[in-house]
């Protein structure tokens, strides 16, 4: 359901780029379900949109091989916690340059990669929202209110792809970059006796499994 509703919202808006002539290459940060005083995992996409000034389909010295992605949280009393970083197909990558500044509300994730050791795999037009390179982990505050929101806004000035030596760069601004912003939805937490209610379930399953098995 999560996948197929970024499909939509994605579609929708990549839908209107052709009558510009002008492709865009995506950043995307995900909407996720969480518990007031729990810990959750936000995923943070690159979409490698083709025919883009910067890609996989582009000769060397042309590749998306450094981002900076600048994520706004709101309200920030209902972060106790966040950080950022790698994951999906930067994981495995060394960045020559990696950094994860961080204020109140506010928390950034800037990597630049060598293109002759550490190409960034993208997938060229893969399906939407395109290839994980990052994750936020968020403790949300205890007491935060069931049904409420966390608001997660790329920041449009500071989001910006880039190839490794910087002489191109595509943001907002240029046209060249489309950000899709995310949401914590903060829900009820999993109840305290859940372990013992499953472990009373396994007994309740084990007391009509042996007669059957014995009948057998």
């Amino acid at each position: 359901m999560k996948q197929q509703l970024y499909g939509i919202l994605l579609f929708g808006l990549l839908a209107a780029l052709p009558l510009a002539g002008q492709p865009a290459d995506v950043v995307t940060v995900g909407t996720v379900i969480g518990a007031a005083g729990g810990t959750i995992d936000v995923p943070v996409y690159i979409r490698d949109t083709a025919g883009t000034p910067l890609g996989i389909d582009q000769p060397s010295g042309s590749r998306i091989q450094s981002y900076g992605i600048t994520v706004n949280y709101s309200p920030a009393a209902s972060v106790q916690a966040i950080t950022f970083t790698r994951a999906g197909i930067t994981a495995p990558l060394t960045p020559a340059f990696e950094s994860s500044p961080a204020t109140p509300g506010t928390i950034s994730l800037l990597d630049s990669f060598q293109e002759a050791t550490n190409l960034i795999p993208f997938t060229s037009n893969a399906a939407l929202p395109g290839n994980q390179i990052g994750v936020l982990h968020i403790t949300i505050a205890p007491g935060t209110a069931i049904g409420s929101t966390i608001t997660l806004t790329l920041d449009p000035t500071l989001t910006q792809l880039s190839n490794q030596a910087g002489s191109t760069t595509e943001t907002l601004t240029n046209g060249q970059l489309l950000l899709v912003n995310g949401v914590v939805n903060v829900a009820t937490s999993v109840p305290a006796l859940a372990p013992w209610l499953l472990a009373l379930l396994a007994i309740s399953f084990a007391l009509i499994a042996v007669p059957m098995l014995r009948r057998m």
